[in-house]
């Protein structure tokens, strides 16, 4: 069969042919339809991630939309196939209880963006509903939400019922545009005529529960410090989620001594599989009631090569496969 095959270690996958999947008990047999490119499929294919040490030659790829070959065709998303298999394949193998059917009466709701949704969903859905404990009502602050991830998060807080969802980013285009999709206001880091750190110390003043940080750097600082000036004794939950900006913060020990902060991350390291397949399947069947917004662009997997090097992907990319 065809796949993107780590040949190999340190390599960019290249587009060749590859043994076909046989699965064993437990395990099924999915024909795959799509398959996206994100940063930790590219992680865990240099071998930079602890959840990933398999040897060359490896197909890349966490997850994916397919079919069940079962005689029924079941339509599914799964995650983590067994390696050396991996989601951008024709074929892949995966145990039965690391897929979510998706049902094919869902409007609106094709194999692309089903896959678009998958990894930028699953993060926000577990941060928020896992790790901060959003109840309906609250505010949650999203810094960096004019990414994918981000944009993602934005939607998702809305349909789990924050009230009020505070959208920043650099790109205020792009920040009105989400004013659309459930943010009711928005900050524009890096904006000398209306300062990060001035608004977010007005928007603490009224009150916020969650912080949604995908950023980590100078902007999550200055809402760290923000946080100060909160008057409620009601614990803010700050849930780092990605480092997009910076890897480091100064985080001077009086910010937490002067405000009930909760800082505290969300990941594979800290969610157990199971969880993480639960808040999948809630996902998957809240996906035409939300009617996500993702840009996507769509590529033959043959372009994996081209596509591997680009450094960023928004909008998301993602692999169709021919079978």
């Amino acid at each position: 069969m065809k796949a993107a095959v780590v040949r190999e270690g340190g390599k960019a996958p290249v587009y060749s042919e590859f043994d076909d999947p046989i699965p064993s008990v437990e395990e099924v047999l999915v024909r795959v339809t799509a398959s996206a490119l994100t940063n930790f499929t590219k992680v865990r294919a240099a071998g930079k991630h602890f959840s990933f040490r398999a040897q060359p030659p490896f197909i890349v790829g966490i997850d994916g939309v397919g079919r069940l070959d079962d005689g029924r065709r079941r339509r599914v998303y799964f995650v983590f196939p067994k390696a050396p298999w991996g989601g951008m394949a024709q074929q892949t193998v995966v145990p039965l209880s690391q897929c979510v059917e998706v049902p094919y009466d869902f409007k609106n709701v094709d194999d692309v963006t089903l896959a678009a949704i998958a990894d930028p969903g699953m993060s926000a859905w577990v941060a928020l509903e896992m790790r901060a404990k959003l109840v309906p009502g609250e505010t949650v602050l999203v810094n960096g939400a004019t990414g994918t991830a981000g944009t993602t998060a934005v939607q998702i807080a809305k349909h789990l019922g924050a009230k009020k969802v505070i959208a920043t980013g650099r790109n205020r285009q792009t920040l009105n545009g989400l004013l659309s999709v459930g943010a009711d206001e928005i900050v524009v880091l890096g904006d000398d005529s209306n300062p990060a750190d001035a608004a977010f110390r007005e928007h603490f003043e009224r009150g916020v529960d969650i912080v949604l940080d995908y950023l980590w750097g100078s902007s999550a600082e200055q809402i760290l410090a923000a946080a100060t000036v909160q008057k409620s004794m009601k614990p803010i939950r700050f849930i780092q989620v990605g480092t997009a900006s910076e890897a480091n913060i100064t985080l001077p020990g009086t910010l937490l001594r002067a405000s009930t902060l909760q800082i505290m991350g969300s990941g594979i390291g800290n969610v157990p599989l199971d969880g993480i397949l639960g808040v999948l399947s809630k996902l998957m069947q809240a996906a035409p009631k939300i009617g996500f917004r993702i840009a996507t662009e769509v590529l033959p997997m043959h372009r994996i090569e081209d596509a591997w090097s680009v450094e960023s992907h928004t909008p998301r990319v993602i692999f169709t496969v021919e079978q």
